[in-house]
């Protein structure tokens, strides 16, 4: 690949791109991330990415070197340079370097990178086939809603998927689902309602997640956020997973058992072209 990345300030092609050692993100995940999907050469839903980012920025009390308006032109300038048309952008800030202690420091200068990813979003083989998951034991911290890059737990259990020949894994805590790996988790009961988790600190709170309610919503579907078993998931008439990178994605076996006849079902299906229509009429 010959990427050129954004590193504090500069636009590097990737090879000649570096940060300090002693950067905080490094040496203890001490940094937040969003991507935002890329389609027809432009952001979706890139206010909703600010937006929780100063949330993720807030609750660990963290700054960014840009504002608003330099975010955006800096990932603007990045689709330009790479000559992105559909795929991500991958932004990551960090607290930045210093001596490395487990207390914060007492001032440093906050570190920012960015890339793009190449991936066909809309032509996604996973979506026209569907994918498996089996449920693991939720082992990641206590606060999910913050997109810290400490993804080691989700990395973990996604090769315990891999492993076990599934597509990814859903978390579960308490008896109920929480999430997937790096999605939010969904399924359609045998009534017609959508059901996700409801938002606390125990999920993130997924941009994707917030669209495809909205848009369900407004096409007359019914939406419930509570928590769901697994047993509750594996007789369910259909479901799905959503991310920036995913958009939706049907579900076809959970732990072993397929749902329905084991294809990806026609609700799954109408979210996901109303997803797509939608965020690239509205994408900037």
């Amino acid at each position: 690949m010959n990427r050129i990345v954004y590193v504090n300030g500069d636009y590097l092609p990737e090879a000649d791109a570096k940060i300090s050692v002693f950067d905080r993100g490094f040496l203890f995940a001490d940094a937040v991330y969003e991507v935002t999907s890329v389609l027809d050469g432009r952001l979706v839903d890139f206010p909703g990415h600010l937006a929780r980012l100063h949330r993720s920025l807030g609750a660990l009390e963290l700054t960014t070197p840009l504002d608003d308006a330099g975010l955006e032109e800096m990932h603007r300038e990045l689709l330009k340079r790479n000559r992105l048309t559909e795929g991500a952008v991958y932004m990551q800030v960090t607290r930045g370097a210093a001596d490395r202690d487990f207390a914060y420091p007492a001032s440093s200068e906050p570190g920012l990178v960015a890339f793009t990813q190449a991936k066909a979003l809309i032509e996604s083989p996973t979506a026209a086939k569907g994918i498996r998951v089996i449920s693991v034991q939720d082992i990641r911290w206590a606060r999910r809603d913050i997109k810290t890059t400490q993804l080691l737990g989700p990395s973990m259990c996604k090769m315990i998927a891999k492993k076990a020949g599934a597509d990814d894994a859903w978390f579960v805590e308490e008896g109920f689902v929480t999430e997937g790996t790096s999605n939010n988790a969904w399924i359609i009961t045998a009534d017609g309602a959508i059901v996700t988790r409801n938002l606390s600190a125990a999920i993130l709170h997924g941009i994707t997640r917030a669209a495809v309610m909205t848009y369900a919503e407004a096409a007359g579907m019914r939406v419930e956020e509570r928590p769901f078993t697994i047993a509750e998931a594996q007789g369910a008439a259909e479901a799905f997973i959503t991310s920036a990178s995913a958009f939706v994605t049907p579900v076809v076996e959970i732990d072993g058992v397929p749902l329905g006849d084991g294809a990806p079902g026609p609700v799954t299906k109408r979210l996901r072209e109303l997803y797509i229509a939608e965020s690239r009429a509205r994408a900037s």
